[in-house]
């Protein structure tokens, strides 16, 4: 198998295929999906990595053990600074994550397998675009909403935590971490992940309790990827 590659949409509207050498995870950087999971708030960020070999555009139901999605703000990385953004799932086999950290052993297994990455088409940004809200939705129910405001580490501490003891090449990714509404992946569902910016945090909340939906309380979104699951 070759190397993979996404999609940059540059802000002439050129779009090129990259490849990012690797894929850096934050993981636990919302409290209530470590509550949701039954695990402890970490002292420091959670790092850790998929190979170039993760990534997919196929969205998989069940790869030796059935797998579970979780929805994630990504960045690109081009000079050591965020420069594209995008909407990704983190594939997880859950059962045998759980397995590997009762017995206090790596997760690789368990996250950095192939077709565990999934991409949106990134976009570029400038540095004064903040306050990125995502929604993924399955078969048209809303399962996950995230604001950039919900982390515990922001992205420009996670871009200088992790610059300070790993290189990262042009066309990296780093993917921030899942909120709460994580679950199982449910064979042929329709699964959509949409991201908007510049969103307050007042008009997200409004949206998380239902008030209105956040499509009408903010727009067209900025991205939006479907996959169908197999």
């Amino acid at each position: 198998m070759g190397l993979q590659s996404v999609s940059l949409k540059q802000s002439d509207g050129q779009v090129s295929s990259i490849i990012p050498s690797k894929i850096i995870c934050i993981g636990r950087n919302y409290a209530e999906h470590i509550n949701e999971l039954g695990n402890d708030i970490p002292d420091e960020m959670v790092v850790f990595l998929k190979p170039n070999s993760a990534i997919t555009n196929t969205l998989c139901s069940h790869l030796g053990e059935p797998l579970h999605y979780e929805a994630e703000l990504c960045f690109m990385v081009s000079d050591g600074q965020f420069s594209a953004v995008g909407v990704g799932l983190d594939m997880t086999k859950r059962e045998l994550q759980t397995k590997l950290k009762k017995q206090g052993l790596p997760w690789e297994r368990s996250k950095a397998f192939d077709g565990s990455a999934l991409f949106s088409e990134f976009i570029a940004i400038t540095p004064d675009i903040k306050d990125w809200c995502f929604q993924l939705t399955i078969d048209n129910v809303v399962t996950q909403l995230g604001h950039q405001q919900l982390m515990m580490y922001q992205p420009h501490t996670i871009l200088n935590a992790v610059s300070e003891f790993m290189t990262l090449n042009d066309g990296d990714i780093v993917m921030t971490g899942t909120p709460k509404g994580v679950s199982v992946v449910t064979e042929n569902a329709t699964f959509e992940l949409s991201l908007w910016a510049n969103v307050p945090f007042t008009v997200f909340e409004a949206a998380l309790s239902g008030d209105k939906p956040i499509e009408q309380l903010c727009g067209n979104p900025e991205i939006v990827k479907q996959w169908q699951a197999k």
